[in-house]
């Protein structure tokens, strides 16, 4: 297949990337380097730097003309959304849009990288597809309207897409600088000696999937006909407290972190149902939380390319 990632040097896509090279695809990533690092982009794509809101963005699918496309890149933050709403929707909705004509008017499958834990704002747990969706952020906001957009396009062109729900994603590669995920920002602090805050008094709970399934659940989206939106989580819930525990029994034991106040937009709780996935894509989550933690941790701990050997 020829693929197209949008986000391709950043934390999951560029892992999606990587799959995508290692199976024989021609892969084609595309990224602004606003935040991703053009050294995680596998040598076995082609890259080129671009904004997703740039007129070249569109072209290139055009010429292109690729089976499928991924689409990661994204204004990320649920604080900034909150902050810069203008800019989380600049971004999220209409650069995305941006990319959905031409992907429409190419054939090509597209694959949306979503939203779980800010989509359903407060709901029962685990959170099945069906739960009412009442985001409370920005963000979650806009990942709904572009899921709304998707099923126009399927409705009025015959759009072929999957929206994957993601849950709190974490692994190597995530950035820990800015306002990156809890996982990189303790693992950094933690190994420069840094005071860790957490955000509340950290009972708040989270559901973790390591980067490695959620690669999994894209390249099953990929290969499918299948369409709908489709939460990717494990369904456990998991506290900041217990997170910032486990990363520094390997990476600082006996560290000690510091409660501040609740950011806000955060929900106190998210976990998703995601038997949908399984049904329809054969999917299940392999990555204990211990396991890909500890994974994680030791991915921090190597060396930076280019550092010499003690």
């Amino acid at each position: 297949m020829k693929v197209l990632v949008t986000g391709g040097a950043g934390f999951i896509a560029s892992h999606l990337v990587d799959a995508l090279v290692a199976r024989g695809d021609d892969v084609v990533a595309i990224d602004s380097l606003a935040t991703g690092d053009r050294g995680n982009v596998n040598p076995g794509a082609r890259f080129t730097q671009l904004d997703i809101r740039d007129v070249a963005a569109a072209k290139l699918i055009r010429a292109e003309r690729p089976d499928a496309i991924s689409h990661h890149a994204a204004q990320m933050s649920v604080s900034r959304s909150v902050r810069e709403p203008l800019f989380d929707a600049d971004v999220n909705i209409i650069g995305s849009l941006k990319l959905l004509q031409p992907a429409a008017e190419a054939g090509s499958r597209f694959v949306f990288a979503s939203t779980g834990g800010a989509l359903y704002g407060e709901a029962p747990m685990p959170t099945p597809e069906t739960a009412p969706t009442w985001p409370v952020s920005p963000y979650g906001i806009s990942k709904l309207a572009f899921e709304h957009y998707l099923f126009g396009f399927r409705a009025q062109h015959g759009l072929s897409y999957a929206a994957l729900r993601y849950a709190n994603v974490y692994g190597p590669r995530q950035n820990p600088h800015g306002e990156a995920g809890v996982v990189a920002i303790f693992a950094r602090r933690l190994l420069a000696g840094e005071e860790c805050v957490i955000n509340g008094d950290g009972t708040d709970s989270r559901d973790y999937v390591h980067v490695a399934d959620v690669v999994d659940a894209n390249l099953k989206a990929i290969d499918s006909e299948a369409c709908g939106h489709f939460n990717v989580g494990t369904g456990r819930q998991t506290s900041t407290n217990t997170i910032f525990e486990l990363l520094a029994q390997t990476l600082a034991p006996g560290a000690a972190a510091r409660h501040g106040p609740p950011r806000p937009g955060d929900l106190k709780a998210s976990a998703l149902d995601s038997s949908l996935m399984r049904k329809t894509f054969d999917w299940e989550p392999r990555m204990a939380l211990e396991a890909g933690l500890k994974e994680t941790a030791e991915w921090f701990l190597r060396p930076a390319p280019g550092t010499p050997a003690p």
